[in-house]
């Protein structure tokens, strides 16, 4: 099974008693889709004394924890993403949805590629936005025109009545 985390990726726990915190991989075992991560999933060892010289302690480490319970932070939006896969030069990239690549080598082309398609949403939110404040003008010119009429009606039946 392949795996969409890899070392060295920041990710945040979506599920468990360390639900929100966040960390880094610092080891992945693909074979039994767990991951390791810095600061999460604290467990205690006891370690006892192999001789006179050492001493037995209590020793805290991160134990692994399932892959499922994970999602990958983007470096660039900061948000925890499900990760798609893109084509970038012939290789299959790891991308977050905002366009970024997550995969370090691939960020520069993936970075452009997302800059253009968020100019030109940009543009196509600005050519509709402009569109609207056209015909919410033209109908609150229509509407005062209306009222215009309405009002000068009124006033002149009002003056044949006294």
């Amino acid at each position: 099974m392949s795996m969409t985390i890899k070392k060295g990726d920041n990710v945040v726990v979506i599920t468990g008693k360390e639900k929100g915190k966040t960390g880094k991989v610092l080891e992945v075992f693909p074979e039994e889709n767990r991951v390791l991560v810095d600061g999460i999933n604290i467990v205690s060892k006891h370690q006892k004394a192999r001789n006179q010289q050492e001493k037995s302690a209590i020793v805290k480490k991160s134990a692994p924890i399932n892959a499922s319970n994970v999602m990958v932070v983007c470096p660039s939006c900061g948000k925890a993403t499900r990760v798609h896969h893109k084509d970038v030069n012939g290789k299959k990239v790891r991308v977050c949805k905002c366009g970024v690549s997550l995969d370090k080598e691939y960020v520069k082309t993936t970075k452009k590629d997302a800059k253009k398609s968020e100019k030109a949403e940009a543009k196509e939110n600005k050519a509709s936005v402009k569109a609207e404040k056209k015909a919410d003008v033209k109908s609150v010119t229509a509407s005062n025109k209306e009222d215009k009429a309405s009002t000068t009606q009124k006033s002149k039946t009002s003056g044949k009545k006294a």
